[in-house]
């Protein structure tokens, strides 16, 4: 059974800095992209990106390049977000995904609040 299990959130001021671990079981972990998406409230959850079965393999959306960056050790079965200069706007629940044949599975989610 795929279990996603996310960590790392919290309270920090702008321009502070988090990152989020995400854990995968259940599943072959290193044969699987996997992925970040984020939700604020009263919004649409969206992609913040995603990192391909080699850790040089990572993209991200535009309103966070330059400040998050994403990473994976396959030897722990963990994908990492490391979150650098956040803004008021970066203030959500933060979700890891992994998509298998047509099945997608998410965490619970970790809270990041970015507030002064």
């Amino acid at each position: 059974q795929v279990h996603l299990v996310e960590s790392g959130g919290g309270l920090v001021q702008p321009g502070g800095s988090l990152t989020l671990s995400c854990v995968g079981s259940g599943f072959a972990f290193s044969n699987y992209v996997m992925r970040w998406f984020r939700q604020a409230p009263g919004k649409e959850r969206e992609l913040v990106g995603g990192i391909g079965t080699t850790a040089g393999s990572s993209d991200l959306v535009d309103s966070v390049k330059g400040r998050f960056t994403i990473s994976r050790d396959n030897t722990r079965n963990t994908v990492y977000l490391q979150m650098n200069h956040l803004k008021l706007e970066d203030t959500a629940m933060y979700y890891c995904n992994v998509v298998q044949l047509f099945d997608a599975y998410w965490g619970q989610g970790t809270q990041v609040t970015v507030s002064s």
